[in-house]
Parts: C-alpha cells; sequence; structure tokens
C-alpha cells in the first residue's frame, strides 16, 4: 500500500514538473511596446504592451501573473499586473486557450523619477499550478527613458514673471474750468460775472508761475439756450463766445501771459438741456426726454416742449438760465520729476518719492541689487501695496531662490489677491512640480500679461503639447521651444531658440536635441559643447539621455561628454 502511494505521488509531481517545464522562457520576439523608447509624458512614463502566448504554450491548470517592471542601477519600479488562466482554471481571468494560444494588450505606468533614464522595461512572469509556485525568467521588452518633457522643470528658470508694474507717469494732464453766465437774449458780461474771469485768470497764472506745470490751451465755449430762434441764438451765442474771449485776451495781456485761446460757440444746447433734465426731478421729465428722443428738427422740439404747459415754467426757471453761458477750461500738464532726479532720490532720500515713483525708479536700472534696495524702501514706506513684494519675489525666482520667491509672493497675496501675484504662485509650483496647486493659483490669474505663457508651462507638465504651443503663442522662452520640440515642429523650436530672451544652458541644449531629432550632427556638437561650457553639469546628463544613443559610439560626441 505504502509502495502504491509513493509510486502515485512521484507520478503526480512527473505530471506537474512536465506541464510547467513546457511554460519554459519566452522570446521578446512575443512582445511589441508602444513606444519602443518609453518617453516621460506629465510625469508618467506610460507604455502598452501587446503580448502573445504561443501554441501549446500555456499548461490548461496555470495562472500566470504578468508584471510590467522598469529597472535601473539601484532600484526598479513596478507596474500594474495582468493575470491569465488556463482553460481548466475556473476565475475570472482573460483565458489562454493551450491549443491556439492567445494575444493579450497590457496598459502600465509609472511614475517617472530621473534615475530611469538608463533603464529598462522588463515583463516578470509568475506562474501557479495548483499550490505550486515558480517564476519564468524575465523578458526584456523596450529602453527607457526619454525624458525631455521633464526639461520643463528648467525651463521655467527661463519664464516671464510677471510684475507688479508702476503707474508712473511724468506728464498728467489736468484741467480748471469756470463759468460765466448771462441774462435771457443778453450777451454782454455783467459786473456780477467778473469775479469769475478774474478768479479763472488768477488760475491761469498759478499754473504758468508753476516750476512743474505748462498751460496747453484755454477754451472758451459759450452758449444760447434752446428757447427762441435758430438765427437769434446763433448770434447770441457767437456775441457771447466774442465778449468773453475779449475779456479773458484782456486780462492775460495785463498779467503778461501768452497762451492759445481756442473759441467755439453752440447755438442751441440741446445737449446740455437733456443731461440737466436727465438730472433733475422735475414732473414729466421722462416725456420730456421723450420729446427729445422723437424729435431732432429744433423747432419741432421747442414747439412740442412748450405745448407741455405744466413744466414749462419750471424749464424756463430751473433749467434754461443754466444754458446761457460761457465756459472757461483751462487745460494744463503737471510735469513729474526727470529720471534722473527719481534714481538720486531713490538712493539718497526715498521718503521724498511717492509710491509709483519709487516703483518707477527700480525699472530706471539693470542691477538686481539695486532693485532690490528699491523695492524694500517701497515694500517699508508703502507696506499695504502687493507690488513691492511682488517684485521683491520676481527678483528671488530670477535668482533661483524658489522658497524666498514663494515667501514673498505669499506676503504680495495677503495685501491684495492680484492676477500677477496668482501667476506667480502659479510658476513656483510648476517649479517644485505641483500642477493641482499651479491649476488652482492660474483660476485666479486673468488679466497677468503672462498668463498663457504659465498655462503654456503647465500643459508641457500635463503632456499637452499642442495646448501648449498655442497658449505660447509666439513667446520666445526656452519653455516654448521645449513644447514646439514636444510637439515635433522642429523648425519652429529652432526658430524660437535663435531668438529666446536672456538664453541659457538649456537654450544649447534644446538646440542639441533638435539636432538629434533632425539628423544633425553638428548641431548636437556644437550646442552641446556650449551647453556644458555654461552648466558642466550637462555633461553626465547628456551621456545617458536617449535622445543622442545615436551618438553614444561618436567620437565628437564622446569627447564632450567624457
Amino acid at each position: 500500500m505504502r509502495l502504491f502511494k509513493l509510486t502515485f505521488l512521484m507520478t503526480v509531481l512527473a505530471v506537474l514538473t512536465s506541464c510547467a517545464s513546457k511554460m519554459g522562457e519566452l522570446s521578446s520576439e512575443y512582445f511589441t511596446v508602444t513606444p519602443q523608447v518609453l518617453e516621460a509624458v506629465g510625469g508618467k512614463v506610460p507604455a502598452t504592451i501587446n503580448g502573445k502566448f504561443p501554441e501549446k504554450y500555456f499548461n490548461k491548470k496555470a495562472i500566470v501573473k504578468v508584471t510590467p517592471v522598469l529597472r535601473w542601477q539601484g532600484g526598479e519600479a513596478k507596474g500594474q499586473s495582468a493575470t491569465f488562466q488556463g482553460e481548466k482554471v475556473e476565475d475570472n481571468n482573460q483565458t489562454i486557450n493551450y491549443k491556439m494560444g492567445g494575444n493579450y494588450t497590457l496598459r502600465t505606468s509609472f511614475d517617472y523619477r530621473p534615475e530611469m533614464a538608463k533603464s529598462e522595461l522588463f515583463l516578470d512572469f509568475e506562474v501557479r499550478i495548483g499550490n505550486k509556485v515558480m517564476t519564468i525568467p524575465s523578458v526584456k521588452v523596450a529602453d527607457g527613458v526619454v525624458a525631455t518633457a521633464e526639461l520643463v522643470g528648467q525651463t521655467l528658470e527661463n519664464a516671464h514673471v510677471s510684475l507688479g508694474a508702476d503707474a508712473f507717469q511724468r506728464i498728467i494732464k489736468d484741467k480748471r474750468e469756470e463759468q460765466i453766465m448771462f441774462l435771457i437774449q443778453q450777451a454782454n458780461i455783467r459786473s456780477n460775472q467778473m469775479g469769475a474771469a478774474n478768479s479763472f485768470t488768477n488760475e491761469v497764472k498759478q499754473v504758468e508761475g508753476a516750476d512743474n506745470q505748462r498751460i496747453s490751451n484755454i477754451e472758451i465755449s459759450s452758449y444760447a439756450s434752446p428757447d427762441g430762434g435758430v438765427n437769434l441764438n446763433k448770434g447770441l451765442a457767437e456775441k457771447r463766445q466774442d465778449n468773453t474771449a475779449t475779456l479773458i485776451e484782456k486780462n492775460l495781456k495785463k498779467s503778461h501771459i501768452d497762451a492759445d485761446i481756442d473759441t467755439r460757440y453752440t447755438a442751441q444746447d440741446w445737449e446740455g438741456f437733456q443731461e440737466l433734465v436727465s438730472k433733475s426731478n422735475i414732473q414729466d421729465k421722462d416725456l420730456i426726454l421723450r420729446v427729445l428722443s422723437m424729435y431732432s428738427d429744433p423747432e419741432e422740439r421747442e414747439r412740442e416742449i412748450k405745448n407741455i404747459s405744466t413744466v414749462y415754467k419750471t424749464l424756463a426757471d430751473d433749467i434754461l438760465p443754466q444754458l446761457r453761458r460761457s465756459r472757461l477750461t483751462l487745460n494744463y500738464e503737471i510735469i513729474g520729476k526727470s529720471d534722473e532726479e527719481i534714481s538720486k532720490l531713490a538712493r539718497n532720500n526715498a521718503r521724498e518719492l511717492n509710491n509709483e515713483e519709487l516703483l518707477y525708479a527700480a525699472t530706471l536700472t539693470n542691477d538686481a541689487n539695486e532693485k532690490k534696495a528699491i523695492y524694500s524702501q517701497a515694500a517699508n514706506l508703502f507696506p499695504n501695496d502687493y507690488r513691492a513684494f511682488n517684485n521683491l519675489g520676481k527678483l528671488a525666482y530670477e535668482a533661483g531662490n524658489l522658497n524666498e520667491a514663494e515667501n514673498l509672493f505669499k506676503q504680495a497675496a495677503s495685501k491684495q489677491d492680484a492676477p500677477e501675484v496668482n501667476n506667480n504662485l502659479a510658476l513656483v509650483a510648476l517649479a517644485k512640480g505641483d500642477k493641482a496647486t499651479a491649476e488652482q493659483y492660474l483660476g485666479k490669474a486673468s488679466g497677468a500679461k503672462e498668463l498663457n505663457e504659465t498655462m503654456g508651462n503647465l500643459y508641457i507638465a500635463q503632456g499637452q503639447y499642442d495646448r501648449a504651443v498655442n497658449a505660447f503663442g509666439d513667446a520666445k522662452t526656452n519653455s516654448a521651444a521645449l513644447a514646439q520640440l514636444l510637439a515635433k515642429d522642429y523648425n519652429k523650436a529652432r526658430t524660437t531658440l535663435d531668438t529666446v530672451d536672456n538664453a541659457d544652458a538649456y537654450t544649447d541644449y534644446l538646440k542639441a536635441i533638435v539636432g538629434a531629432r533632425t539628423n544633425n550632427l553638428q548641431m548636437v556638437t556644437t550646442h552641446l559643447r556650449n551647453a556644458v561650457n555654461k552648466q558642466p553639469s550637462l555633461k553626465q546628463k547628456a551621456a545617458t539621455d536617449l535622445e543622442f544613443s545615436k551618438y553614444f559610439t561618436n567620437a565628437d560626441f564622446t569627447s564632450i561628454v567624457r
């Protein structure tokens, strides 16, 4: 009996071993991967694996778990597994026919890490038959990872940061007004109106005598009210104009002031009449305004309004007298401090400058330290204004101090939730790899001049390259060129890189990639050498960057990255 049991167990083991042995190593020819060389997109490394179990391979009682694994020196990352079963297994996995074999598609994705630049994608197989678990040798199916899209983290250093702009105006236009009033159907200037004329003359003298003010011109606009005939009112308004001009010219001559005087008259001031009526509380004013809209002929208007007898006396007493006038207007300019004065005061006595002048002073220098000193003064003297804090953050960002920039931008936001500040906070979030937070800030950045550019950077980080290209428009930045390169518009990318503002090492590195993708060895070596000279750490990156894989054995290339 004991001998029988031993024989039976040995038979079962032989059968299992025989079945398992048929599921041996699989050749790479049974697998295709898209893309053939893996690529980082939106912070992920996606891959679609099309596999095949050959005929008479899959054990009818087997369960096989297939796991994609991306391996590099010192580490690995596992992707989503897929499980398959033989014909005699009762489970819910995809069944593979023993005789016919079977095809399958496995989609996976890995969170990108810089170490993946020099890596290989394998498939691991775990076989379970009954209670027995064994493995089939792993199969390499792809190389990886091209991580050009991840350069957005570096190209952001070249991004345009939003400035909290000053509202400084060196020349401010201003005006002063007086009115001379007339009696009905009269054009003479009464003695009680001389005060207005004299007051106006004194205002002209003040402007003429001020060091920082300059007279542009004087306007005299004379009017007649719309009651009475057109011809009568025309002559009346013209006389009022002439009498007023004569008086003002006389006064200016006495004061030795030479100024241009422009005169005009309006025979019937229907526009002024409509304005006064609309602002009044006169009974039936809506009816009067309707008459004005219905009739354009002056005589018809006057006749229809006089027919509204209930209100005409009020119009005659309260509205029409205000229209019999000459309006005196002094147009002049207030001239601000010169650039030289502003710069000097910003350095030596900032308290004598207002906020707009102080913020403007920072635009008069290209020295970052001097800008920082001026903005610090502005933040001190005008602590409730967000712009100085924002602009200090801009300087910190451009110097590569992200944490300091973020702190300053948040201080600015506490003063005012301005579009420029939110755009800049989005840039910081992107530079730190936080796409979700960047998107939240950009939702509040409408109106910022650089919004589209920052949106373009977000789209690159999300792997939406065509949208990124559209968002950047004609921007001349490394990021704009990167978007064009990733969208495979190499000519446009090269043109953009040739005109980048503040070109740096990554400008040249991107040019080298364009050269590699367009099979231009000279472009690769020239610009890669420039990039490495500007930033030696790029030598190590280029040595393993699969963008240059076809040149890994080229003598000129290896001389650069050695």
